[in-house]
C-alpha cells in the first residue's frame, strides 16, 4: 500500500479525537516539516519535499502544485490561528489558494479537496469563507442554493495587501464559531459549524506563494 494511500485512508476515518493546544504551537519550525503531510489526488503523487522548502529567512516557499493540499498531523479544536503569506508581486491575477480549516476527509467526490471550511486567499477575495463538501454553518450562503462552489462573501471592503507584500490572518475556531480577520479587519464569522474539529490545511491550487508564520494559540 502506498504512503499516499495510507494518508488517503486515514483522513478519511472521523475524528476519534482533537486536540485543544495547551500552548502556542510553531507550525512553521524553520527546521523541518514534521507538522505537515501532503495529501494529493493518487494520480498526481508528489513528495512534500519537493513541493515545500524552508527560505533563507526561515519563511517557506510553496510551489503550489500539483493541485493538493498540506494538512496537520494532528487534529485542532478551540484555538486562534495566526498566519501570513504573500504572493510575488507578478503573480497571475488568478492565483488562488485558501487555508483550510477542520479537515475531516480525504480528496472528496472526484476532486482534490476534503471537507472542511476554506478561507479564502485569491487575490480580492481575502476573507470569503467556503463550506467544501459536506461542511456546513449556521448563516445563509452569498451564492445561490446548489452551485458548484458555494461561498459566503467578506463582510468588510478588501482589506488585504498588495501582491508582493505580506498578509496577516488571525482566525479564531471556538466552539463551533469561525471568526477571520485580515490585516485586522474582521471579515467573516459563522456559527454551528459542522464540523467543528479537524486538521488544519494549506491548499495548493497551481501558483507559488510564500508564508512566514503559522502559528497555533489555545483559547480558554
Amino acid at each position: 500500500m502506498t504512503k499516499n494511500l495510507l494518508l488517503f485512508l486515514s483522513l478519511l476515518t472521523a475524528i476519534a479525537r482533537a486536540e485543544s493546544p495547551e500552548k502556542s504551537i510553531d507550525l512553521l519550525s524553520g527546521k523541518d516539516l514534521a507538522a505537515w503531510q501532503l495529501i494529493t489526488l493518487p494520480t498526481a503523487p508528489a513528495e512534500l519535499a519537493t513541493v515545500c522548502k524552508y527560505n533563507a529567512d526561515g519563511s517557506l516557499a510553496v510551489a503550489g502544485k500539483p493541485v493538493s493540499f498540506l494538512a496537520t498531523q494532528v487534529d485542532y479544536e478551540n484555538y486562534q490561528l495566526h498566519a501570513e503569506w504573500r504572493w510575488s508581486k507578478d503573480a497571475p491575477k488568478n492565483s488562488n489558494g485558501g487555508i483550510l480549516l477542520h479537515i475531516t476527509s480525504g480528496p472528496m467526490n472526484g476532486t482534490a479537496w476534503p471537507t472542511c471550511f476554506q478561507m479564502q486567499q485569491k487575490p480580492t477575495r481575502v476573507g470569503d469563507l467556503l463550506p467544501m463538501h459536506s461542511a456546513k454553518f449556521a448563516e445563509k450562503l452569498t451564492t445561490a442554493a446548489g452551485v458548484a462552489t458555494p461561498i459566503l462573501e467578506r463582510t468588510a471592503a478588501n482589506s488585504e495587501k498588495p501582491l508582493g507584500e505580506w498578509n496577516t490572518c488571525d482566525i479564531v475556531c471556538r466552539g463551533s464559531s469561525i471568526e477571520v480577520t485580515i490585516n485586522g479587519v474582521i471579515q467573516n464569522k459563522v456559527t454551528q459549524c459542522q464540523p467543528a474539529a479537524g486538521k488544519i490545511g494549506i491548499q495548493l491550487e497551481g501558483t507559488p506563494f510564500e508564508l512566514r508564520s503559522l502559528r497555533l494559540a489555545p483559547l480558554k
